[in-house]
């Protein structure tokens, strides 16, 4: 691999799983027993606000009790040591990649401790209960809602995204579904620009076919192995 200079990393569920996060789509049913209709579109905030609070409150207090994987940690080395141009875009909506110390982050679906304000727009840092009604302190609104993409909102930062993924030597995915886009068309839009394509899995995702290689095994076994070789 000495001819890689950027790369871009995206990460799903499957990384924060090592860690004790249930995945969404795992065997005990769809987002912790409920239906994405009822807690993670627009719809449904304003049918039910308080279920759908209550639901990420409760995620976000399920952080306390987890702590990042041998996973997070080898991006977080990867990320400080890396001389190119490196991306890590995740899917997830926990703080495990930060609390290992990454920071070329981008969290495309939002994040469990944070807020937005419908009203101003505003983003800011969030650890407690957020109940419905909560005042905005930069606008002044009881307009506060957890700072998460829902279905059918755009994903953060996309056009950043896209611009990284045209310019990367190597796009590296792991622990994802393959089965929510646009992220899984992100290994299509690298490999059209030039890039080798990795996958690194519990089992192969929806769009393996898409990728050069797949690599079956835990994340915490797979991600450490690979971080060395690059690093090498």
């Amino acid at each position: 691999m000495e001819d890689i200079r950027n790369i871009v990393i995206l990460t799903g569920a499957g990384i924060s799983a090592e860690s004790g996060l249930a995945t969404f789509r795992g065997p005990d049913g769809l987002w912790e027993g409920h239906r994405v209709e009822d807690v993670c579109t627009p719809e449904a905030l304003e049918r039910n606000a308080a279920l759908v609070h209550r639901f990420y409150d409760e995620r976000r207090a399920k952080l306390n009790e987890v702590q990042p994987n041998a996973a997070h940690h080898a991006l977080a080395e990867l990320d400080a040591r890396w001389p190119g141009d490196l991306l890590i875009v995740t899917q997830n909506v926990d703080d495990l990649h930060e609390r290992a110390g990454a920071r070329r982050l981008i969290h495309m679906h939002g994040e469990l401790r944070s807020a937005l304000c419908t009203a101003c727009g505003e983003s800011l840092p969030w650890s407690d209960p957020l109940p419905p009604g909560s005042q905005c302190p930069t606008c002044s609104r009881k307009s506060l809602r957890p700072d998460i993409v829902f279905f059918g909102e755009m994903p953060y930062q996309m056009d950043f995204i896209d611009t990284a993924l045209r310019r990367a030597d190597l796009f590296l995915s792991i622990g994802t579904s393959g089965a929510v886009y646009p992220a899984a068309g992100f290994v299509q839009t690298a490999r059209h620009a030039g890039a080798r394509t990795l996958e690194l899995n519990l089992e192969p995702s929806a769009g393996s076919f898409y990728f050069e290689e797949s690599r079956i095994g835990p994340a915490s076994e797979l991600v450490p192995d690979l971080v060395r070789r690059l690093l090498a």
